[in-house]
Protein backbone atom coordinates (compact mmCIF):
# COMPACT_ATOMS: atom_id res chain seq x y z
CA UNK A 1 0.00 0.00 0.00
CA UNK A 2 1.60 3.46 -1.25
CA UNK A 3 2.55 5.62 2.22
CA UNK A 4 2.97 9.38 2.14
CA UNK A 5 1.05 12.36 1.95
CA UNK A 6 -2.62 11.96 1.37
CA UNK A 7 -3.19 14.04 -2.03
CA UNK A 8 -4.82 17.27 -1.87
CA UNK A 9 -8.24 17.04 -4.25
CA UNK A 10 -9.35 20.07 -5.84
CA UNK A 11 -12.79 21.07 -4.95
CA UNK A 12 -12.39 24.75 -5.44
CA UNK A 13 -15.24 24.74 -7.78
CA UNK A 14 -17.61 22.83 -6.14
CA UNK A 15 -17.26 25.16 -3.14
CA UNK A 16 -17.14 28.43 -4.86
CA UNK A 17 -19.54 28.98 -7.78
CA UNK A 18 -21.31 25.57 -7.42
CA UNK A 19 -22.38 26.80 -3.74
CA UNK A 20 -23.13 29.95 -4.71
CA UNK A 21 -25.88 28.68 -7.00
CA UNK A 22 -26.87 26.46 -4.51
CA UNK A 23 -27.81 28.52 -1.79
CA UNK A 24 -30.33 30.30 -4.02
CA UNK A 25 -33.50 28.07 -4.25
CA UNK A 26 -36.58 28.25 -2.72
CA UNK A 27 -35.61 24.83 -1.05
CA UNK A 28 -32.50 25.23 0.17
CA UNK A 29 -34.04 28.31 1.83
CA UNK A 30 -36.87 27.16 3.38
CA UNK A 31 -34.66 24.30 4.83
CA UNK A 32 -32.78 27.12 6.50
CA UNK A 33 -36.23 28.26 7.92
CA UNK A 34 -37.39 25.25 9.15
CA UNK A 35 -34.35 23.92 11.20
CA UNK A 36 -35.52 26.90 13.42
CA UNK A 37 -38.91 25.35 14.09
CA UNK A 38 -40.06 24.56 17.47
CA UNK A 39 -40.69 20.63 17.84
CA UNK A 40 -42.37 20.72 21.43
CA UNK A 41 -45.18 22.70 19.81
CA UNK A 42 -48.19 20.64 19.20
CA UNK A 43 -49.79 22.36 16.60
CA UNK A 44 -49.71 21.69 12.78
CA UNK A 45 -46.60 23.18 10.81
CA UNK A 46 -48.78 25.63 8.07
CA UNK A 47 -46.60 25.38 4.60
CA UNK A 48 -47.21 28.66 3.12
CA UNK A 49 -43.52 28.82 1.44
CA UNK A 50 -43.84 26.29 -0.97
CA UNK A 51 -45.92 25.62 -3.78
CA UNK A 52 -47.04 22.02 -3.65
CA UNK A 53 -50.77 21.43 -2.50
CA UNK A 54 -50.65 17.31 -3.34
CA UNK A 55 -50.67 16.52 0.39
CA UNK A 56 -53.75 17.97 0.69
CA UNK A 57 -57.36 16.54 -0.25
CA UNK A 58 -59.28 19.41 -1.34
CA UNK A 59 -56.18 19.24 -3.91
CA UNK A 60 -56.18 15.85 -5.22
CA UNK A 61 -55.64 15.01 -8.63
CA UNK A 62 -58.17 13.78 -10.97
CA UNK A 63 -58.97 9.80 -10.72
CA UNK A 64 -58.06 9.83 -14.36
CA UNK A 65 -54.45 11.39 -14.19
CA UNK A 66 -54.23 8.12 -11.11
CA UNK A 67 -55.53 5.31 -14.17
CA UNK A 68 -53.78 6.85 -16.64
CA UNK A 69 -50.17 6.06 -14.56
CA UNK A 70 -51.41 2.66 -13.38
CA UNK A 71 -52.41 1.67 -17.24
CA UNK A 72 -49.24 2.89 -18.27
CA UNK A 73 -47.69 0.56 -15.79
CA UNK A 74 -49.55 -2.56 -16.55
CA UNK A 75 -49.07 -2.31 -20.15
CA UNK A 76 -45.47 -3.41 -20.09
CA UNK A 77 -44.97 -0.87 -22.80
CA UNK A 78 -43.25 1.90 -20.94
CA UNK A 79 -40.28 -0.27 -19.69
CA UNK A 80 -37.93 0.86 -22.19
CA UNK A 81 -35.42 3.76 -22.30
CA UNK A 82 -37.08 6.60 -24.26
CA UNK A 83 -35.91 8.93 -27.06
CA UNK A 84 -34.36 11.95 -26.06
CA UNK A 85 -36.64 14.37 -26.89
CA UNK A 86 -39.41 12.04 -25.53
CA UNK A 87 -42.01 9.43 -26.94
CA UNK A 88 -43.81 11.01 -30.19
CA UNK A 89 -47.43 10.13 -28.50
CA UNK A 90 -46.66 11.82 -25.45
CA UNK A 91 -45.21 15.00 -27.81
CA UNK A 92 -48.12 14.69 -30.16
CA UNK A 93 -51.03 15.03 -27.37
CA UNK A 94 -48.97 18.18 -25.56
CA UNK A 95 -48.56 19.65 -29.04
CA UNK A 96 -52.76 18.93 -29.83
CA UNK A 97 -53.56 19.95 -26.34
CA UNK A 98 -51.81 23.46 -26.30
CA UNK A 99 -52.62 24.36 -30.10
CA UNK A 100 -56.38 24.57 -28.90
CA UNK A 101 -55.39 28.19 -27.52
CA UNK A 102 -53.02 29.12 -30.38
CA UNK A 103 -53.29 31.15 -33.70
CA UNK A 104 -51.36 28.59 -34.91
CA UNK A 105 -51.02 24.32 -34.58
CA UNK A 106 -47.99 22.69 -33.08
CA UNK A 107 -46.61 19.99 -34.34
CA UNK A 108 -44.77 16.90 -32.08
CA UNK A 109 -41.49 18.38 -33.48
CA UNK A 110 -42.02 21.26 -31.77
CA UNK A 111 -42.39 19.67 -28.08
CA UNK A 112 -39.12 18.31 -25.71
CA UNK A 113 -40.40 16.58 -22.85
CA UNK A 114 -38.35 16.82 -19.60
CA UNK A 115 -38.09 15.74 -16.28
CA UNK A 116 -40.24 18.38 -14.51
CA UNK A 117 -40.24 22.24 -15.38
CA UNK A 118 -37.18 22.77 -13.14
CA UNK A 119 -35.13 20.55 -15.61
CA UNK A 120 -36.90 22.60 -18.69
CA UNK A 121 -35.16 25.51 -17.05
CA UNK A 122 -32.02 23.73 -16.78
CA UNK A 123 -31.78 22.55 -20.78
CA UNK A 124 -33.08 26.18 -21.69
CA UNK A 125 -30.50 28.09 -19.82
CA UNK A 126 -27.54 25.61 -20.32
CA UNK A 127 -28.53 25.08 -24.49
CA UNK A 128 -28.51 29.47 -24.56
CA UNK A 129 -25.50 29.93 -22.74
CA UNK A 130 -22.29 31.54 -24.40
CA UNK A 131 -19.09 33.39 -23.25
CA UNK A 132 -20.26 37.13 -22.27
CA UNK A 133 -23.83 36.43 -22.79
CA UNK A 134 -26.30 38.00 -20.18
CA UNK A 135 -29.79 36.92 -19.72
CA UNK A 136 -33.15 39.00 -18.59
CA UNK A 137 -35.10 37.48 -15.58
CA UNK A 138 -38.01 39.33 -13.70
CA UNK A 139 -37.59 40.51 -10.39
CA UNK A 140 -39.32 39.44 -7.88
CA UNK A 141 -38.92 36.19 -9.79
CA UNK A 142 -37.87 32.06 -9.32
CA UNK A 143 -34.63 31.90 -7.53
CA UNK A 144 -33.81 28.82 -9.83
CA UNK A 145 -33.11 30.70 -12.75
CA UNK A 146 -30.54 32.32 -11.45
CA UNK A 147 -29.13 29.59 -10.08
CA UNK A 148 -28.99 28.12 -13.47
CA UNK A 149 -27.51 30.60 -15.07
CA UNK A 150 -25.09 30.87 -12.27
CA UNK A 151 -23.53 27.19 -13.17
CA UNK A 152 -23.70 28.04 -17.03
CA UNK A 153 -21.79 31.48 -16.22
CA UNK A 154 -24.38 33.61 -17.92
CA UNK A 155 -24.93 37.77 -16.46
CA UNK A 156 -27.47 38.00 -14.57
CA UNK A 157 -29.77 41.42 -15.29
CA UNK A 158 -33.25 42.06 -13.16
CA UNK A 159 -36.05 43.74 -14.79
CA UNK A 160 -38.79 45.25 -12.28
CA UNK A 161 -42.22 44.06 -12.13
CA UNK A 162 -44.42 46.85 -10.74
CA UNK A 163 -46.77 46.06 -7.77
CA UNK A 164 -48.31 49.53 -8.05
CA UNK A 165 -49.72 48.18 -11.95
CA UNK A 166 -50.67 44.91 -10.67
CA UNK A 167 -47.03 43.36 -11.00
CA UNK A 168 -46.44 44.63 -15.08
CA UNK A 169 -43.21 44.14 -16.54
CA UNK A 170 -41.80 47.68 -16.80
CA UNK A 171 -41.04 48.18 -20.11
CA UNK A 172 -38.40 50.79 -19.48
CA UNK A 173 -35.68 48.64 -17.36
CA UNK A 174 -35.88 46.09 -20.34
CA UNK A 175 -34.46 48.68 -22.38
CA UNK A 176 -32.26 50.03 -20.36
CA UNK A 177 -30.60 46.39 -19.37
CA UNK A 178 -30.92 44.61 -23.09
CA UNK A 179 -27.92 44.52 -25.28
CA UNK A 180 -26.06 42.86 -28.11
CA UNK A 181 -25.19 40.34 -25.77
CA UNK A 182 -28.63 39.10 -24.57
CA UNK A 183 -29.67 35.73 -25.29
CA UNK A 184 -32.92 35.91 -23.52
CA UNK A 185 -36.20 37.29 -21.58
CA UNK A 186 -38.15 35.46 -19.17
CA UNK A 187 -41.97 36.20 -18.51
CA UNK A 188 -43.74 33.93 -15.77
CA UNK A 189 -47.35 33.90 -16.58
CA UNK A 190 -49.20 33.33 -14.32
CA UNK A 191 -46.88 34.90 -11.94
CA UNK A 192 -44.55 33.21 -9.43
CA UNK A 193 -44.62 34.86 -6.81
CA UNK A 194 -46.57 37.31 -7.54
CA UNK A 195 -50.21 35.57 -8.47
CA UNK A 196 -50.54 38.10 -11.54
CA UNK A 197 -52.00 37.43 -14.49
CA UNK A 198 -50.60 38.92 -17.97
CA UNK A 199 -53.37 40.83 -20.16
CA UNK A 200 -52.99 40.30 -23.64
CA UNK A 201 -53.17 44.40 -24.45
CA UNK A 202 -50.12 44.26 -22.02
CA UNK A 203 -47.83 41.31 -23.88
CA UNK A 204 -48.44 42.86 -26.98
CA UNK A 205 -47.16 45.94 -25.68
CA UNK A 206 -43.67 44.39 -24.86
CA UNK A 207 -43.68 42.16 -27.70
CA UNK A 208 -43.84 45.03 -29.59
CA UNK A 209 -40.41 46.29 -27.16
CA UNK A 210 -38.78 43.58 -28.49
CA UNK A 211 -39.80 43.05 -32.13
CA UNK A 212 -40.27 46.00 -33.75
CA UNK A 213 -39.91 49.51 -32.12
CA UNK A 214 -36.98 51.83 -32.77
CA UNK A 215 -35.11 50.38 -29.24
CA UNK A 216 -31.84 49.33 -28.37
CA UNK A 217 -33.91 46.15 -27.69
CA UNK A 218 -35.70 45.88 -30.75
CA UNK A 219 -32.30 46.28 -32.37
CA UNK A 220 -30.99 43.60 -30.61
CA UNK A 221 -34.38 41.76 -31.62
CA UNK A 222 -33.73 42.03 -35.10
CA UNK A 223 -30.40 41.59 -35.60
CA UNK A 224 -29.31 38.97 -32.74
CA UNK A 225 -32.65 37.83 -31.77
CA UNK A 226 -33.74 37.80 -28.00
CA UNK A 227 -36.01 35.15 -27.41
CA UNK A 228 -38.69 34.88 -25.15
CA UNK A 229 -38.55 32.11 -22.66
CA UNK A 230 -42.33 31.75 -21.45
CA UNK A 231 -42.85 29.64 -18.00
CA UNK A 232 -46.56 28.68 -17.87
CA UNK A 233 -46.37 26.15 -15.56
CA UNK A 234 -49.20 27.80 -13.66
CA UNK A 235 -51.43 27.96 -17.31
CA UNK A 236 -54.65 28.13 -16.88
CA UNK A 237 -54.29 28.47 -13.12
CA UNK A 238 -56.38 32.33 -13.55
CA UNK A 239 -59.48 32.99 -11.42
CA UNK A 240 -59.75 36.96 -11.45
CA UNK A 241 -60.71 39.20 -14.44
CA UNK A 242 -57.65 38.67 -16.07
CA UNK A 243 -57.77 34.99 -18.18
CA UNK A 244 -55.13 33.14 -18.90
CA UNK A 245 -53.92 33.74 -22.50
CA UNK A 246 -50.30 32.03 -23.54
CA UNK A 247 -47.02 34.24 -24.20
CA UNK A 248 -47.15 31.60 -27.51
CA UNK A 249 -49.77 33.43 -29.47
CA UNK A 250 -46.57 36.08 -30.29
CA UNK A 251 -44.92 33.29 -31.84
CA UNK A 252 -45.28 34.55 -35.49
CA UNK A 253 -43.89 38.20 -34.17
CA UNK A 254 -40.70 36.86 -32.07
CA UNK A 255 -39.74 33.16 -30.83
CA UNK A 256 -41.12 31.95 -27.76
CA UNK A 257 -39.89 29.14 -26.43
CA UNK A 258 -43.15 27.97 -23.59
CA UNK A 259 -41.86 26.18 -20.22
CA UNK A 260 -44.97 24.10 -19.25
CA UNK A 261 -45.71 20.47 -17.21
CA UNK A 262 -48.24 18.91 -15.35
CA UNK A 263 -47.31 19.62 -11.81
CA UNK A 264 -49.48 22.65 -11.09
CA UNK A 265 -52.41 22.25 -12.89
CA UNK A 266 -52.49 18.82 -11.91
CA UNK A 267 -51.62 18.82 -8.92
CA UNK A 268 -48.80 16.74 -9.68
CA UNK A 269 -45.35 17.81 -8.61
CA UNK A 270 -43.99 14.44 -7.83
CA UNK A 271 -44.34 13.38 -11.22
CA UNK A 272 -41.94 14.84 -12.72
CA UNK A 273 -43.67 15.44 -16.14
CA UNK A 274 -42.52 18.80 -18.00
CA UNK A 275 -41.85 20.16 -21.67
CA UNK A 276 -40.35 22.98 -23.65
CA UNK A 277 -42.43 24.04 -26.67
CA UNK A 278 -40.86 25.89 -29.59
CA UNK A 279 -43.54 28.86 -30.56
CA UNK A 280 -41.65 29.39 -34.06
CA UNK A 281 -44.07 29.49 -36.99
CA UNK A 282 -41.23 31.53 -38.77
CA UNK A 283 -38.78 29.12 -38.48
CA UNK A 284 -35.83 31.38 -36.70
CA UNK A 285 -35.37 29.07 -33.95
CA UNK A 286 -34.69 26.00 -36.23
CA UNK A 287 -32.38 28.39 -38.30
CA UNK A 288 -30.19 29.95 -35.39
CA UNK A 289 -29.35 26.47 -34.48
CA UNK A 290 -31.47 26.26 -30.90
CA UNK A 291 -33.54 23.52 -31.89
CA UNK A 292 -30.06 21.25 -32.47
CA UNK A 293 -28.61 22.66 -29.21
CA UNK A 294 -31.66 21.34 -27.20
CA UNK A 295 -31.87 18.37 -28.65
CA UNK A 296 -28.22 17.86 -28.16
CA UNK A 297 -28.26 18.89 -24.34
CA UNK A 298 -31.07 16.76 -23.93
CA UNK A 299 -29.05 13.77 -25.36
CA UNK A 300 -26.82 14.11 -22.36
CA UNK A 301 -29.20 14.86 -19.28
CA UNK A 302 -31.52 12.46 -17.52
CA UNK A 303 -35.20 11.50 -18.84
CA UNK A 304 -38.91 11.61 -17.38
CA UNK A 305 -39.30 7.92 -16.43
CA UNK A 306 -41.05 6.64 -19.25
CA UNK A 307 -44.18 4.91 -17.94
CA UNK A 308 -45.01 8.77 -17.06
CA UNK A 309 -44.54 9.79 -20.65
CA UNK A 310 -46.54 7.05 -21.77
CA UNK A 311 -49.21 8.11 -19.24
CA UNK A 312 -49.84 11.71 -21.08
CA UNK A 313 -52.03 11.16 -23.81
CA UNK A 314 -54.68 9.67 -21.58
CA UNK A 315 -54.37 12.62 -18.63
CA UNK A 316 -54.41 14.71 -21.26
CA UNK A 317 -57.93 13.07 -23.46
CA UNK A 318 -59.72 11.68 -19.83
CA UNK A 319 -59.68 14.81 -17.38
CA UNK A 320 -63.09 16.19 -17.25
CA UNK A 321 -63.58 20.40 -17.03
CA UNK A 322 -64.74 20.00 -13.15
CA UNK A 323 -61.78 19.25 -12.22
CA UNK A 324 -59.97 21.82 -13.45
CA UNK A 325 -62.47 24.07 -12.10
CA UNK A 326 -62.49 22.60 -8.87
CA UNK A 327 -58.72 23.16 -8.60
CA UNK A 328 -59.66 26.88 -9.45
CA UNK A 329 -62.73 27.51 -7.19
CA UNK A 330 -60.38 26.30 -4.21
CA UNK A 331 -57.19 28.31 -5.02
CA UNK A 332 -60.07 31.31 -5.60
CA UNK A 333 -61.16 30.75 -2.25
CA UNK A 334 -57.78 30.00 -0.91
CA UNK A 335 -56.59 33.58 -2.64
CA UNK A 336 -59.33 35.53 -1.05
CA UNK A 337 -59.13 34.04 2.53
CA UNK A 338 -55.28 35.10 1.95
CA UNK A 339 -55.59 38.04 1.13
CA UNK A 340 -58.45 39.38 3.51
CA UNK A 341 -56.63 38.00 6.62
CA UNK A 342 -53.39 39.85 5.25
CA UNK A 343 -55.03 43.06 5.27
CA UNK A 344 -55.81 42.57 8.97
CA UNK A 345 -52.16 42.86 9.70
CA UNK A 346 -50.76 46.75 10.53
CA UNK A 347 -47.25 45.55 9.56
CA UNK A 348 -48.05 43.80 6.09
CA UNK A 349 -49.04 45.56 3.16
CA UNK A 350 -50.84 43.52 0.24
CA UNK A 351 -50.62 45.77 -2.85
CA UNK A 352 -52.11 43.01 -5.21
CA UNK A 353 -54.63 40.14 -4.71
CA UNK A 354 -53.39 37.10 -6.32
CA UNK A 355 -55.76 36.66 -9.74
CA UNK A 356 -53.61 33.46 -10.75
CA UNK A 357 -51.07 30.65 -10.04
CA UNK A 358 -50.58 29.91 -5.93
CA UNK A 359 -48.72 32.73 -4.30
CA UNK A 360 -48.75 36.04 -3.30
CA UNK A 361 -46.36 39.11 -2.35
CA UNK A 362 -46.97 41.27 0.65
CA UNK A 363 -44.34 44.06 1.93
CA UNK A 364 -43.08 44.11 5.34
CA UNK A 365 -43.22 47.47 6.86
CA UNK A 366 -40.49 46.80 9.34
CA UNK A 367 -40.42 50.72 11.40
CA UNK A 368 -43.70 48.46 13.06
CA UNK A 369 -41.94 46.21 14.32
CA UNK A 370 -39.63 45.86 17.22
CA UNK A 371 -36.45 43.07 17.13
CA UNK A 372 -37.18 42.62 13.40
CA UNK A 373 -34.40 42.85 11.65
CA UNK A 374 -35.30 42.06 7.79
CA UNK A 375 -37.41 39.61 5.88
CA UNK A 376 -35.41 36.51 6.77
CA UNK A 377 -35.41 37.27 10.27
CA UNK A 378 -39.03 38.05 10.27
CA UNK A 379 -39.56 34.10 8.59
CA UNK A 380 -36.68 32.47 11.31
CA UNK A 381 -38.63 33.99 14.20
CA UNK A 382 -41.98 32.68 12.81
CA UNK A 383 -41.36 29.25 12.48
CA UNK A 384 -39.63 28.96 15.59
CA UNK A 385 -42.81 30.75 17.63
CA UNK A 386 -45.91 29.90 15.44
CA UNK A 387 -44.88 27.08 13.53
CA UNK A 388 -45.57 28.66 9.83
CA UNK A 389 -42.94 28.76 7.20
CA UNK A 390 -43.31 31.86 4.45
CA UNK A 391 -40.61 32.45 2.16
CA UNK A 392 -38.54 35.65 2.31
CA UNK A 393 -38.29 38.37 -0.76
CA UNK A 394 -34.69 38.82 0.49
CA UNK A 395 -32.24 40.43 -2.13
CA UNK A 396 -28.73 40.20 -0.61
CA UNK A 397 -26.32 38.85 -2.41
CA UNK A 398 -23.29 39.15 0.33
CA UNK A 399 -23.65 38.95 4.23
CA UNK A 400 -20.62 39.05 6.46
CA UNK A 401 -19.63 35.55 7.68
CA UNK A 402 -16.41 35.44 9.38
CA UNK A 403 -16.15 31.35 8.95
CA UNK A 404 -16.57 31.49 5.29
CA UNK A 405 -13.52 30.25 2.82
CA UNK A 406 -12.28 32.28 0.24
CA UNK A 407 -14.83 32.61 -2.58
CA UNK A 408 -13.14 30.53 -5.95
CA UNK A 409 -14.19 32.88 -8.49
CA UNK A 410 -12.11 35.81 -6.95
CA UNK A 411 -8.80 35.10 -8.36
CA UNK A 412 -10.29 34.31 -11.39
CA UNK A 413 -11.89 37.43 -11.77
CA UNK A 414 -8.41 39.21 -10.56
CA UNK A 415 -6.59 37.38 -13.47
CA UNK A 416 -8.91 38.48 -16.29
CA UNK A 417 -8.95 41.97 -15.21
CA UNK A 418 -5.75 42.22 -14.11
CA UNK A 419 -6.36 43.19 -11.00
CA UNK A 420 -3.01 41.15 -9.79
CA UNK A 421 -0.67 43.07 -11.74
CA UNK A 422 -2.54 46.60 -11.20
CA UNK A 423 -2.42 45.97 -7.42
CA UNK A 424 0.67 44.15 -6.72
CA UNK A 425 0.41 40.61 -4.62
CA UNK A 426 0.43 41.95 -0.90
CA UNK A 427 -2.37 44.75 -1.52
CA UNK A 428 -4.15 41.57 -3.86
CA UNK A 429 -3.87 39.49 -0.61
CA UNK A 430 -5.42 42.19 1.60
CA UNK A 431 -8.11 42.65 -0.65
CA UNK A 432 -9.16 38.75 -1.26
CA UNK A 433 -9.20 37.90 2.45
CA UNK A 434 -11.39 40.99 3.19
CA UNK A 435 -13.59 40.09 0.39
CA UNK A 436 -13.66 36.32 0.70
CA UNK A 437 -15.27 37.02 3.92
CA UNK A 438 -18.52 37.77 2.68
CA UNK A 439 -20.08 35.14 1.44
CA UNK A 440 -22.77 34.51 -1.23
CA UNK A 441 -26.30 34.69 0.63
CA UNK A 442 -29.83 34.60 -0.56
CA UNK A 443 -31.61 36.06 -3.57
CA UNK A 444 -34.80 34.46 -3.12
CA UNK A 445 -37.41 35.93 -5.27
CA UNK A 446 -35.18 39.63 -5.73
CA UNK A 447 -37.15 42.00 -3.53
CA UNK A 448 -35.85 42.49 0.31
CA UNK A 449 -38.11 42.76 3.11
CA UNK A 450 -40.72 41.31 1.36
CA UNK A 451 -42.44 37.53 1.60
CA UNK A 452 -43.85 35.53 -0.52
CA UNK A 453 -47.26 33.78 1.04
CA UNK A 454 -48.12 30.77 -0.94
CA UNK A 455 -52.27 29.61 -0.37
CA UNK A 456 -52.53 26.59 -1.90
CA UNK A 457 -53.35 24.88 1.49
CA UNK A 458 -56.93 23.39 3.20
CA UNK A 459 -58.63 26.83 4.27
CA UNK A 460 -58.80 25.83 7.30
CA UNK A 461 -54.91 25.36 7.74
CA UNK A 462 -54.97 28.61 6.01
CA UNK A 463 -57.23 30.34 8.16
CA UNK A 464 -55.13 29.28 10.94
CA UNK A 465 -51.78 30.02 10.07
CA UNK A 466 -52.65 33.43 8.49
CA UNK A 467 -53.99 33.93 12.00
CA UNK A 468 -50.49 33.06 13.87
CA UNK A 469 -48.97 35.48 11.30
CA UNK A 470 -51.19 38.07 13.02
CA UNK A 471 -50.58 37.12 16.58
CA UNK A 472 -47.14 37.02 15.40
CA UNK A 473 -46.65 40.24 14.22
CA UNK A 474 -48.88 42.27 17.23
CA UNK A 475 -46.70 40.30 19.37
CA UNK A 476 -43.63 42.46 18.03
CA UNK A 477 -45.27 45.19 17.25
CA UNK A 478 -43.93 48.58 18.33
CA UNK A 479 -45.10 49.60 21.82
CA UNK A 480 -46.44 53.09 21.14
Amino acid sequence: MATGPSPKWDVSHANGEGKTASVITVRSVLEKIMKNLNESDTRPVVPLGHGDPSAFPCFRTTRAAEDAIVDAVRSAKFNCYAPAVGIEPARRSIAEHLSRDLPYKLSPDDVYLTAGANHAIEVLVTALARPGANILFPRPGYPLYEARASFSQLEVRHFDLLPEKDWEVDLDSVEALANDRTVAMVVINPGNPCGNVLTLEHMKKWVTVLSSSPSQIAETARKLGILLIADEVYDHLAFGSNPFVPVGICGPITPVLTIGSLSKRWIVPGWRLGWIVTNDPTGILQRSGIVQALKSYLNITADPATFVQGAVTQILNNTKEDFFLKIINALHKSANICYDRLKEIPCITCPHKAEGSMSTMVKLNLSLLEDISDDMDFCVKLAKEESVVVLPGNQELWKYDPDSKPVSFLSTYAATVGLLDFLGLETYAFLATVISSYCPDWFVVGLKNWLRVTFSVEPLLLEDGLGRIKAFSLRHAKKK
